[in-house]
């Protein structure tokens, strides 16, 4: 196991360092990425602000608290650039011109290899300002250095539910051509996390609770940095990304049954 394991990373890291050197071609891309990040950001803050300038604050939310939320989203924003976005969004070419039998035939995970083969530095600027962001307002209300560490588990958790559902919508291509669509949709319901859930009636609440765990993603992390995480809901979100990930497993293995090749 520990073997395997061992093999599985240096395959990573040869997959990462030859996509970081094509990246690196185009320098001048990283700058675009920060003044995006930055602008995106700014957007952001702005569209908080706008609620918060009147003394109207989130049930249960004071600024730097939303700040809080904000700084993660944005760190998962970054993720999904960085990791998310460069694999999954090219399994549908994949699938429409046949490349993805050379990657069945590969002696390694196909699912593993779809998903880790790219990397992009694009998305670092996101990383960046959201972790920045995250740390100013969290030292602004005096949160304590273990709660840092807490409230990376429930984030870590976010990010394996974000992995597995994205994954899932790129298998769909195998009987969906145009399913890039969807993954928009989704990207779409994602920036919900920019406020907390408090911010959105009962009806929305459950539904990005529930259907869409957009919740999982932004709002029980930042209630674990806050020192008010319920353990129920940090639990709850364990579980979603165990169920999430072993159901993208579960659902690939599925879905292979209906792939037709292109040598066939």
């Amino acid at each position: 196991m520990v073997q395997k394991m061992g093999r599985y990373l240096h395959i990573i890291k040869l997959f990462w360092s030859v996509a970081i050197a094509a990246e690196l071609e185009y320098r001048i891309n990283f700058l675009l990425a920060a003044l995006s990040s930055i602008g995106n950001l700014a957007g952001s803050l702005f569209g908080l602000f706008l609620f918060y300038r009147t003394g109207y604050t989130f049930s249960g939310w004071k600024w730097e608290e939303a700040l809080v939320v904000l700084g993660i989203f944005t760190i998962l924003q970054g993720f999904s650039s960085t990791f998310l976005a460069p694999n999954l969004n090219r399994i549908v070419d994949r699938v429409q011109q046949g490349t993805l039998d050379f990657v069945l035939l590969k002696p390694i995970s196909s699912q593993f290899w779809l998903s880790a083969n790219k990397v992009s530095p694009w998305g670092m600027p996101d990383l960046i300002f959201g972790t920045v962001l995250l740390v100013y307002a969290a030292n602004k209300l005096g949160v304590q250095i273990s709660n840092y560490f807490l409230t990376a588990i429930p984030l870590l958790f976010g990010m394996v539910s974000l992995y597995s559902i994205w994954f899932m919508l790129g298998a769909m291509s195998i009987w969906f051509v145009k399913i890039y669509n969807v993954t928009e949709v989704l990207r779409g319901l994602l920036e919900a996390g920019r406020f907390p859930m408090a911010a959105y009636p009962a009806a929305y609440r459950f539904f990005f609770t529930f259907v869409v765990p957009v919740a999982f993603f932004t709002t029980v992390p930042a209630e674990a940095m806050l020192g008010r995480g319920d353990i129920v809901w940090i639990a709850g979100a364990g579980m979603l990304a165990i169920a999430l990930l072993c159901a993208s497993r579960y659902f690939w293995e599925f879905a292979l049954r209906f792939y037709t090749s292109a040598s066939s």
